[in-house]
């Protein structure tokens, strides 16, 4: 099963991917890791990225589909995958089916997190972490049990992320929104889009997506 997930920053893509790698034994793929994993093997593909991350360059959209090509034929992938973080723009996702066909495959389901950028916003600015054990928190929905103390390791020590502000979310939804989200229809289009209220319980919004999958031919 090959799988994607679209939703903006916050939408909650990271946990739901983790848990569908964990109960349906897919590997989670994200493209940073599978650049750093390409170059430090030296493969081809690797040799090349390397050459445009030393002179400052982005790494270009063919590349990265082609790490993606080398990663998914690793024994590892033989059940399937997620990708984590890609594609984002509908060049990427043209890329990314063109060289999924010259393999006769095809994604078989994308997987939208639908959100109310009010509430997300909310859910993001006051999201934080223990800083020994990483357990996350929220000001509002997941207070630890006894103030100031982690549930998971004991420790007074909090942190929060520096980008997870207001503005800084704001800037990161207009990007979504500007390149990313026209990947809905493109999948629309493709036939295999389906859409979840990515708003719900963590629990509820991992039952909508099994019940999708449960249904996929």
């Amino acid at each position: 099963m090959k799988l994607i997930l679209l939703g903006p920053p916050g939408a909650g893509k990271g946990t739901q991917a983790q848990q569908l790698a964990k109960n349906r034994n897919l590997i989670q793929l994200s493209t940073g890791e599978m650049l750093r994993a390409a170059v430090k093997a030296g493969s081809e593909i690797g040799l090349k990225a390397k050459a445009l991350m030393d002179k400052g360059e982005l790494v270009s959209d063919d590349v990265v589909v082609g790490i993606i090509a080398e990663r998914i034929e690793k024994p590892d992938c033989k059940n399937g995958f997620i990708l984590d973080g890609f594609p984002r723009t509908l060049q990427q996702a043209a890329a990314l089916d063109t060289m999924l066909a010259s393999k006769g495959d095809r994604m078989d389901a994308v997987i939208e997190l639908k959100v109310d950028y009010n509430r997300l916003v909310e859910r993001i600015v006051g999201r934080y972490a223990c800083a020994n054990c990483g357990e996350g928190y929220h000001d509002r929905f997941k207070r630890p049990k006894v103030r100031g103390v982690c549930d998971v390791c004991g420790s007074t020590d909090f942190t929060r992320r520096a980008d997870d502000n207001a503005e800084t979310v704001t800037t990161r939804m207009m990007a979504y929104y500007r390149e990313t989200s026209p990947l809905i229809g493109y999948y629309f289009c493709k036939g295999n889009l389906h859409a979840v209220d990515g708003m719900a319980p963590i629990e509820e919004v991992a039952v909508a997506i099994a019940d999708i999958l449960a249904k996929l031919p």
